[in-house]
């Protein structure tokens, strides 16, 4: 037979086990809670992002049936015809402009270095196609540093901006003088 005192405990160990029972029940259902709010959040960021584009596209051709009641008041421009078309590349070069007489000749491969390592021959300055002027090139090395021209342009600025300032280092004869001056 059981003491009162063991059916006392026995109740409590019941009453505890049932509690933890419902604790871990609780646990499961705030955690499925939390997971079907975090995948109604994503479909909500879904549904925003298809608003977004769907709102997107109806300005879009808002805009266009404005830009076609713009052009047909305003711009006129119209749809290209077959006549306008090209047939090929020699058609489309005949459309170029003409070079000039000392315009140099069209450049068709670009220069390289020779199999054995050597440089290649240097070639006459360059010309513009167009015209056949003379083109000159900035050269970087005539460029001043970029560092050294921020230096001197904002150099004096930044010093004077900056709260770092220097030590005044006195002697202490000059701070006493100093202070008796202040004193009197």
């Amino acid at each position: 037979m059981m003491t009162g005192i063991q059916a006392r405990s026995l109740g409590w160990m019941a009453v505890l086990t049932m509690c933890a029972a419902v604790v871990i029940i609780l646990g499961f259902k705030v955690h499925a809670v939390k997971s079907e709010v975090l995948l109604a959040e994503r479909e909500i960021l879904s549904l925003k992002r298809e608003t977004l584009l769907l709102e997107t596209e109806f300005e879009t051709r808002a805009s266009q049936r404005q830009l076609a009641a713009w052009n047909a008041v305003e711009f006129g421009y119209e749809a290209p015809r077959a006549d306008q078309f090209l047939d090929g590349e020699r058609q489309l070069a005949s459309l170029g402009q003409r070079r000039g007489p000392d315009a140099p000749a069209p450049i068709m491969l670009a220069r390289a270095e020779t199999d054995d390592g050597s440089a290649p021959v240097e070639a006459a300055p360059m010309r513009s196609p167009v015209s056949g002027a003379k083109v000159t090139l900035a050269s970087a090395a005539s460029e001043k540093d970029a560092g050294q021209v921020f230096t001197e342009a904002f150099g004096d600025f930044l010093i004077e901006a900056s709260p770092i300032r220097p030590a005044q280092a006195q002697t202490l004869s000059a701070k006493a003088v100093s202070a008796k001056g202040l004193g009197e």
